[in-house]
């Protein structure tokens, strides 16, 4: 819709009305202010729900592998040739043995449960990013030392150097029954994964430390298996599961975080439907807001009509006139959504301290810091829809501009 210069002169006369009719720019005013925070809303919140997702994607999969091969019992004997197997099938690109076992660790009177992880040390020096004191080297076969996760040495009170103690209760027996196995290990790293979980329960050590401390030989617990395509795992690992069938099981990331990946979408959704919602009412501001200008502007209009303005004309200029009231609360809403996804975490902790609440408690909110990743395609979306809104919330008004009858206006003037 090109206009000509006398349509865009009349069209920005009636942006910015005269002294005369403050009501109707206060509303117009009012009408950009609300479209500029429906727009921001859902920028921000839909970046923070990408960003949530994303973060506990990549640290939960980083962690765990996309799948992972669990034999019946617990305990896979001919992990070697399963693992040869895995690493043969099309589209797995790494594969590596792993040992999981819940156990208890004491240190200082201090008792806490804890997730005992034997890992290879190609896998153990992939924790190197998370780390935030020590040094992984040490953590050599046989050396004894272990590496945590940060708010399990908080808990603890353990530092790097220090000695801590776990306990497995399947240890030898005696005449007076089961004797829990004690060994004790130095904390040669501290870590942080920022999955709150992870880091208050994680003890990392060496596969051979493991199978020493658990009593199962040269077994393992199981395989991780990362492959090229997380979105395509379980077809790629369908091969596997059939060769597998009655020896081991194989669980996808999909299947282990089900219920909070699903959560995660139906909430999304949810916000994403509340919130343009939001923006359709800020549009009916600007309906209202041309209504009145156009019954402020009759006689003008009559004039306009009069002096040889076409029906189209006024159209074009009214639909002008609010359209480009909602371009600049959209324009306006983006500049301020991404100024805070910028500062957003300066933000979240000074709205702690005015209100004295804590409003990202890691132990609800899984991650240590609020997340985010803007997605161009869903900004994009957002901004289509809110300028459709607005373009379409125009059209009344301006089709009633349009049909207004100059002799039935001047008759009575």
């Amino acid at each position: 819709m090109i206009l000509s210069p006398f349509e865009w002169t009349i069209a920005k006369r009636y942006m910015l009305p005269g002294r005369g009719e403050a009501f109707i720019a206060l509303v117009a005013g009012i009408s950009l202010v609300a479209v500029m925070l429906g727009v921001a809303a859902l920028v921000i919140v839909m970046s923070v729900m990408n960003g949530f997702r994303a973060e506990l994607f990549d640290k939960i999969v980083g962690l765990n592998g996309h799948a992972i091969i669990q034999a019946y019992g617990g305990r896979l004997e001919n992990w070697q040739q399963v693992l040869k197997e895995v690493k043969a099938t099309p589209g797995v690109v790494r594969s590596s043995p792993l040992i999981e076992q819940p156990l208890l660790t004491s240190f200082n009177g201090r008792v806490e449960a804890v997730l005992v992880r034997g890992n290879t040390m190609e896998d153990i020096a992939r924790l190197k990013p998370q780390l935030k004191s020590g040094s992984l080297a040490k953590l050599r076969p046989g050396d004894g030392n272990v590496a945590i996760g940060a708010r399990l040495a908080e808990n603890l009170g353990a530092q790097v150097g220090d000695t801590i103690t776990i306990i497995n209760p399947q240890g030898r027996s005696t005449p007076f029954g089961t004797v829990p196995r004690q060994i004790a290990y130095n904390v040669s790293a501290i870590f942080e994964i920022g999955i709150y979980d992870y880091d208050q329960s994680f003890v990392v050590m060496p596969m051979k430390d493991a199978q020493t401390l658990l009593l199962t030989g040269d077994s393992i617990g199981m395989i991780e298996v990362k492959t090229d395509d997380p979105d395509n795992v379980s077809e790629i690992l369908r091969p596997l599961s059939e060769s597998l069938a009655g020896q081991a099981i194989v669980t996808d990331w999909k299947t282990i975080n089900a219920t909070l990946f699903e959560a995660l979408a139906v909430e999304r959704v949810a916000m994403f439907v509340v919130l343009s919602i939001i923006v359709l009412v800020a549009v009916f501001n600007i309906l209202s807001s041309l209504i009145m200008l156009v019954r402020a502007k009759t006689r003008d209009i009559a004039i306009l009509r009069t002096m040889g303005a076409t029906r189209r004309s006024l159209l074009k200029i009214f639909v002008t006139t609010g359209f480009v009231i909602g371009a600049l609360g959209t324009l306006a809403g983006l500049a301020l959504g991404f100024v805070f996804l910028y500062f957003r975490q300066p933000i979240v902790h000074g709205i702690e301290l005015l209100s004295g609440q804590n409003l990202w408690d890691p132990s609800i909110r899984f991650l240590t810091e609020l997340p985010s990743r803007t997605d161009p395609v869903e900004v994009t979306v957002i901004c289509v829809m809110a300028l459709v809104f607005s373009f379409v919330s125009t059209l009344y008004p301006a089709f009633k501009a349009a049909s207004t009858d100059p002799v039935e206006v001047l008759r009575y003037e």
